[in-house]
């Protein structure tokens, strides 16, 4: 399966140390030219900006060839080329976290998962407590979720766990 990743998800991941489960999740991820930008900009954490550096043999770095496309005009630059690329390479799955991306992408076919959703996926398959890694994830970056979105986060863990 081809994975295409937006930069919140690897932001946020790299942060806490826990990017390598992209790599035991999905063997390969493709990032755009956009997304890397993003992840080597001068304000990112500075482990961010140095994974970013260094991108692991796992990450594939592809451009994005189709033209510009109005509909995704109010989306940042890494959201816009990171659904494009997941069009492009008809992706079965793009990581994503900003809530217009993921409706934008939805609404073109194409499935979606963010952060919490990795670790659920990760913490099913054993690899991570997925609540102890959740309260690294809010308590050492500025990851926010609603408590709609947390409370769907915890349902989810309770019925992998029961």
């Amino acid at each position: 399966m081809i994975v295409v990743a937006d930069a919140s998800p690897l932001n946020y991941l790299i942060h806490i140390g826990c990017d390598t489960l992209l790599r035991d999740l999905y063997g390969r991820v493709f990032v755009p030219g956009a997304v890397l930008a993003e992840l080597r900009h001068p304000s990112a954490p500075l482990t961010v900006g140095s994974w970013a550096a260094h991108i692991p043999s796992w990450i594939e770095v592809r451009a994005v060839a189709v033209q510009a496309d109005a509909a995704l005009d109010a989306l940042d630059p890494g959201e816009r080329e990171a659904i494009q690329l997941a069009q492009e390479e008809r992706a079965g799955l793009l990581l994503i976290d900003e809530k217009r991306g993921r409706l934008e992408a939805k609404r073109r076919g194409i499935a979606t998962t963010g952060t919490l959703g990795i670790l659920v996926t990760a913490g099913s398959r054993g690899l991570i407590d997925a609540e102890a890694v959740f309260q690294q994830l809010v308590s050492t970056t500025t990851f926010r979720a609603t408590p709609e979105v947390r409370e769907a986060f915890f349902k989810l863990l309770r019925g992998i766990e029961g």
